[in-house]
């Protein structure tokens, strides 16, 4: 037998082929948490996908459900007041957005570059705007602003009713949120940098053009985002504030609730989603691309004393500061005030909601129940769908459909997921149409809105983990249950807590989301503050809407007392 290397060459063996990998059976937990990440998929379905399906269905289709293509597009865009809407908003949201960043951005300097004193206090002012709905700055703007307003000359002849107020409020009301953001991008910041910049003589401008402003540039970019978004899609401060400058998100409401135009909102509702998932997309690339900020080597920086910059940063938040506190105590005395602008001597007529157009003290109760059951039941949904994302072995396929359905109600307005609701559950062949009209949608409709935020917080707690802890457990033969009570829940109960209070004050707070799907007897406080405005009743409205914030502040100082206390016993462990 002749070969390549000569007549007698023997013939190299044959490799064994590789043994395949033994995968390993799964065992009862698996299989349970595998089926819990099947109900999972079924419940974002049913609370983002369907309603958001039934949408699009809705814009493409006649008054008698008949395929009509484009046609409502065509129709929209034939309309010259919807589609000056659409430049409208974009106008608003871009004004908006760089007065509120801007504000943002030199407060949080303030906050975390110089020796501001009594930070505690302005932190605490700052974070107002968070537990109002946003139709509070709104009627305190027509207060202070308005044809009977105390302050009216300071706006030098022009009308709060427009641009202006529409601005003024959507600063007001967006303006923690960027706060948040610019602020943690501002603390991590390495001291390093800025000693190597004294050192080469740079100056101050030099340093803030060349370290800062580079190193905080992502949260620049996200806060932008974000606050865009909020803006656009708001639909509290326009409608008591706008007069008849239209925006899109008004439009909504004026075609749904106004003519019963159905396919008409549907395709304004698609075009307020555009702008909100192109902000979206845009801050989830530009996430991906920022880098660690801190090294393992970083030193943090400790703003040194200067006379000169303290005072300026105090003068610049004091001022801040003030105007919110202006704001707010204006609804305030607004909602005490026995008579406007005639009788101003204190008085409790306005908060006699029962003799008022938009639903009494009932709704107030409502938008209590509603809150408590989202915070609990939505904490409980959101916190262990993250769980079972990162714990179930393998599976990546389903845990992957998870995390892109769990990140999808963050990029839709609250006015549109709203809208597809009712497309979606009103349908009498919807085996789910018995919820229509009921508490319980409200609940579901308002934990799918502000999924995304808290399962992200979830999922931020869960992988400080080590995944060894289930290792162990399944080592000694504990039971899955007991490890996520036992080891689980108490080490993440700060994130859960946090969950469970940033769900209810929303569900207090929301307007949007809502407002097309409460019944006579589900109207909720937010809604009573929006019909009460329409009514004329003004005051009552400011009333109840600053016992909306008077609630949310009460229980976030509630919860700032019971999980000091908590945390002490749960958390001992992180202390040395």
């Amino acid at each position: 037998m002749a070969t390549a290397s000569g007549p007698l060459a023997t013939p190299l063996p044959v490799p064994a082929a590789a043994p395949r990998p033994v995968r390993q059976a799964l065992s009862r937990d698996d299989l349970v948490m595998r089926a819990g990440l099947g109900l999972l998929v079924l419940w974002l379905a049913l609370s983002v996908v369907l309603p958001l399906w039934a949408l699009l269905e809705k814009a493409f289709s006649g008054p008698a459900g008949e395929f009509v293509g484009l046609a409502n597009f065509a129709a929209y865009l034939a309309t010259p007041a919807l589609s000056t809407s659409l430049g409208n908003s974009l106008l608003i949201a871009a004004a908006s957005t760089v007065i509120c960043v801007g504000l943002a951005f030199g407060y949080a300097w303030a906050l975390t570059r110089t020796c501001l004193p009594a930070k505690a206090l302005f932190k605490a002012i700052a974070a107002i705007p968070i537990l109002a709905p946003s139709l509070l700055p709104a009627i305190a703007l027509v207060y202070l602003f308005g044809n009977q307003g105390f302050a009216r000359w300071a706006l030098f002849g022009h009308s709060i009713y427009g641009p202006i107020g529409i601005v003024i409020g959507e600063v007001f009301w967006t303006f923690p949120h960027a706060l948040i953001i610019v602020t943690t991008a501002l603390a991590t910041a390495d001291a390093r940098l800025y000693e190597a910049a004294v050192a080469l003589k740079a100056s101050r401008s030099r340093i803030f053009w060349t370290v800062t402003l580079p190193g905080a540039r992502y949260g620049l970019i996200s806060a932008t985002f974000v606050v865009f978004t909020l803006v656009i899609t708001d639909f509290g401060v326009p409608k008591v504030i706008g007069g008849s400058f239209n925006v899109l998100a008004v439009d909504v409401y004026k075609q749904v609730v106004g003519q019963q135009n159905f396919q008409m909102g549907a395709v304004v509702g698609l075009v307020l989603l555009i702008p909100a998932l192109f902000s979206f997309l845009v801050d989830r690339l530009v996430q991906r691309r920022q880098a660690a900020l801190l090294s393992a080597r970083a030193v943090p920086l400790v703003p040194a004393p200067d006379r000169l910059v303290d005072r300026l940063a105090l003068f610049f938040c004091s001022i801040v500061a003030f105007a919110i506190l202006v704001v707010l105590g204006t609804a305030i005395f607004a909602s005490l005030a026995t008579f406007w602008p005639y009788d101003l001597r204190p008085s409790l007529k306005n908060y006699d909601f029962d003799n008022m157009d938009g639903g009494g003290w009932e709704s107030y109760r409502n938008s209590l129940e509603m809150a408590a059951l989202t915070a609990l039941f939505g904490t409980a949904i959101i916190f262990g769908g993250a769980w079972l994302v990162e714990k179930t072995r393998r599976f990546e396929g389903v845990r992957g459909l998870v995390q892109l359905l769990a990140l999808l109600p963050l990029a839709i307005p609250g006015l549109v997921m709203g809208l597809g609701y009712i497309f979606f559950f009103v349908e009498p062949s919807n085996p789910f149409h018995f919820l229509y009209g009921s508490m319980a949608i409200l609940v579901i409709c308002t934990i799918a809105h502000f999924y995304s935020v808290a399962h992200l917080t979830a999922v931020t707690a869960l992988k400080q983990l080590d995944p060894e802890f289930e290792s162990v457990s399944a080592s000694l033969k504990v039971p899955l249950w007991r490890t996520f009570f036992k080891v689980t829940v108490p080490v993440c109960l700060p994130a859960i807590l946090g969950i469970a209070l940033y769900l209810f004050v929303n569900a207090m707070t929301t307007v949007s989301a809502v407002v097309f799907l409460y019944s006579p007897h589900t109207q909720l406080a937010s809604i009573a503050v929006l019909n009460m405005d329409d009514a004329g009743d003004i005051a009552p409205a400011a009333a109840m809407a600053v016992m909306i914030f008077l609630t949310s502040a009460v229980v976030r100082g509630l919860y700032g007392l019971v999980t000091r206390g908590l945390l002490a016993r749960t958390q001992a462990w992180r202390r040395r």
